[in-house]
């Protein structure tokens, strides 16, 4: 059965792993083309096991804008683009006033997220959909992890304008904030394993069902986000946290 993504192109970055790979299946699942652009190849080589030539790849970094200027003729020969999600991301826990610790997670997380849209915009179709991926702590503290916090709040607001300036050409802009998700970007905090076990146990105190999201859970409200489900949402942070920020 045909859905609205049947061959229609997404961009995807941040898409090896975590909630940027689960995003890639489902939308290749529901039809769509996708070009996938991440650091390493990572797990992208069992998608395309699956779903040949629908999945595209484009090794590079979103910090590099030779990169993301290659993945922009990259989708001007497949497009043009209906969906963008700049999902690549990083957080490491740092003293909160390191400020070359922000810098390098502003790089990916804020910087290389509006740098993507930037190099993207001229193939964007009309309509089309871009969603950011933000944090649920843009609105708690968290020790350690300030950087990350202020580059994800920091993108947030971006964003809030962007879906007023890009809404004139029909394009929606909002975010997703996940929660607490069970992706490798735990093991790359910094943390040895008896900190990490202990940060996950207070973390599933304050989730409604006590565990940590899956990647595929925000990858489905991304897919809504992206789809003409919600096309009269405009400028919005969904937070989908497992009820983290209700407590």
């Amino acid at each position: 059965m045909q859905t609205e993504f049947q061959d229609r192109l997404a961009v995807i970055t941040g898409a090896s792993s975590g909630i940027g790979l689960a995003l890639c299946a489902t939308l290749l699942s529901r039809g769509a083309k996708v070009l996938a652009m991440s650091r390493t190849a990572g797990e992208l080589p069992a998608l395309k096991e699956v779903y040949g030539e629908r999945l595209q790849w484009c090794a590079g970094d979103v910090t590099c804008q030779d990169d993301l200027q290659q993945l922009a003729r990259r989708a001007a020969v497949l497009g043009p683009v209906a969906w963008l999600v700049p999902c690549a991301g990083i957080a490491q826990m740092a003293d909160s006033l390191d400020m070359p610790a922000f810098q390098r997670q502003w790089a990916v997380n804020g910087a290389g997220a509006l740098n993507t849209l930037a190099a993207l915009r001229g193939e964007l179709t009309s309509p089309a959909s871009v969603v950011f991926v933000g944090s649920f702590l843009t609105g708690s503290s968290f020790p350690g992890l300030a950087a990350y916090i202020a580059g994800k709040a920091a993108l947030a607001a971006q964003a809030r304008t962007l879906a007023v300036e890009f809404a004139r050409y029909d394009v929606r802009i909002n975010l997703v904030s996940p929660g607490p998700t069970a992706t490798s970007m735990w093991d790359h905090l910094g943390l040895s394993e008896r900190e990490l076990d202990d940060v996950a146990d207070t973390l599933a105190k304050r989730l409604l069902p006590g565990h940590f999201l899956d990647a595929s859970a925000v990858a489905n409200v991304i897919i809504f986000q992206l789809s003409q489900g919600a096309r009269g949402v405009y400028g919005q942070d969904w937070k989908v946290d497992n009820g983290y920020t209700l407590s």
